[in-house]
C-alpha cells in the first residue's frame, strides 16, 4: 500500500456508490460524490437524492454541490449534511456549456467577489468540512486560481482541490501543474492536486513538483481502480477487483442503471487486456447484464 493519500475524483455519471466503494477497498482516501444540483436537492428531486445516497463503508465522504445561488447552495448543503455526510464540496470546475451558462461550475471562477459571497454563505451553513474544487481559471488570460484560493481561505474553506487546466482547455492539452504549485504557495490550507495522474509515479511526481498533499485521480482511475493500491496488481487480483465491482453494481443500483454502468465500466476494464478493444461495441450492444458479463469474461479468459 502506498503512503500517498490518493483520492478518487468526482465524475458525473461515473462516481457512484459502487465505484467509490471499490476505490475505497483498493485504498482510496476521502471520497467525494459526483456533482449534485443544488436546486434539485432543495426541490427534493428524487433522482438527485438517489445520487446523494452513500454506503456507511464509504465514510468519510463529502457530497459535491453544483450551483450559483449562495442561499440555495447553503440550504442544499444543510440538507445533505443532515444525511450524515462528513463534508460538502463546491464544484467550481465543471466546464460544460449548459452548466457554465447558468453561472455554475467553472463560471464561478469569473467572479471572485461573487465566489467569496458563496464561500461565506456556505461556510455558515456547513458544520463539517467545507471544500472546493477549482480550475486554473476561465482561460489563459485569467489564470486566477491563487486569487480564488486566497479568498476561499479567508472565508473559512478547509481545503482546495485544483485541476489546473482552464475552462477553455476543457480536458485537452497537458495539465499545467505549476498552477497547482502557485496555489500551494498562496494559501496555508491543504491543497489537493488533480490532473493527468495515470499512475502512482505520476502522483509522486505531482506531489514533488507542486507541494500538494493528497492527489486526486479521475480519468486515470477509469478501468483501473487498483491504482489506489499504490503498487502493481497482477491479473488475478485485477479480475477479483472487477468481479467485486460488478457485484456492487448489481447489488446497489436499479436494473436499468446497473446495465448501463456494467457496460460503461467493463468497456474501460477491457482496455487493460490485449485484444479486448474489439469487444467494446459488443458490450454496448448487449441487452442483459448476464450477456455483458459473459462477453467480458470470455474475452478476459478468466
Amino acid at each position: 500500500m502506498s503512503s500517498l493519500d490518493l483520492r478518487l475524483a468526482p465524475m458525473a455519471a461515473v462516481t457512484n456508490a459502487p465505484f467509490r466503494l471499490v476505490a475505497r477497498e483498493c485504498g482510496a482516501g476521502r471520497l467525494t460524490s459526483e456533482e449534485l444540483d443544488a436546486n434539485a436537492v432543495v426541490r427534493d428531486n428524487e433522482k438527485t437524492w438517489d445520487l446523494a445516497r452513500f454506503l456507511p463503508e464509504e465514510r468519510p465522504i463529502s457530497l459535491q454541490l453544483l450551483g450559483g445561488d449562495p442561499d440555495v447552495l447553503a440550504e442544499a448543503a444543510r440538507r445533505l449534511e443532515d444525511t450524515g455526510a462528513d463534508g460538502i464540496d463546491l464544484n467550481m470546475g465543471c466546464p460544460v456549456q449548459k452548466i457554465v451558462s447558468k453561472g455554475q461550475g467553472a463560471a464561478l471562477m469569473r467572479d471572485p467577489l461573487g465566489a467569496a459571497v458563496v464561500f461565506r454563505t456556505m461556510r455558515k451553513a456547513v458544520r463539517g468540512a467545507f471544500t472546493i474544487k477549482i480550475r486554473g481559471g476561465w482561460d489563459d488570460r485569467a489564470i486566477n486560481a491563487p486569487e480564488i484560493a486566497r479568498l476561499a481561505e479567508a472565508e473559512g474553506v478547509d481545503a482546495i482541490t485544483v485541476h489546473p487546466r482552464t475552462r477553455a482547455q476543457q480536458y485537452t492539452g497537458q495539465a499545467p501543474w505549476d498552477v497547482i504549485a502557485s496555489v500551494v504557495s498562496a494559501v496555508g490550507i491543504p491543497v489537493i492536486g488533480n490532473g493527468d495522474v495515470r499512475s502512482v509515479a505520476d502522483a509522486e511526481a505531482m506531489r514533488a513538483r507542486t507541494g500538494c498533499a493528497p492527489v486526486m485521480i479521475g480519468r486515470g482511475a477509469l478501468g483501473r481502480p487498483w491504482i489506489f493500491r499504490g503498487v502493481e496488481v497482477d491479473r488475478v487480483e485485477r479480475a477479483h477487483i472487477i468481479r467485486r465491482h460488478c457485484e456492487l453494481i448489481e447489488m446497489h443500483l436499479p436494473p436499468r442503471l446497473a446495465l448501463v454502468q456494467l457496460k460503461k465500466h467493463l468497456a474501460w476494464y477491457a482496455v487493460e487486456r490485449p485484444g479486448m478493444a474489439q469487444l467494446r461495441q459488443r458490450l454496448f450492444d448487449a441487452r442483459e447484464p448476464a450477456e455483458v458479463l459473459a462477453l467480458f469474461w470470455n474475452g478476459w479468459g478468466a
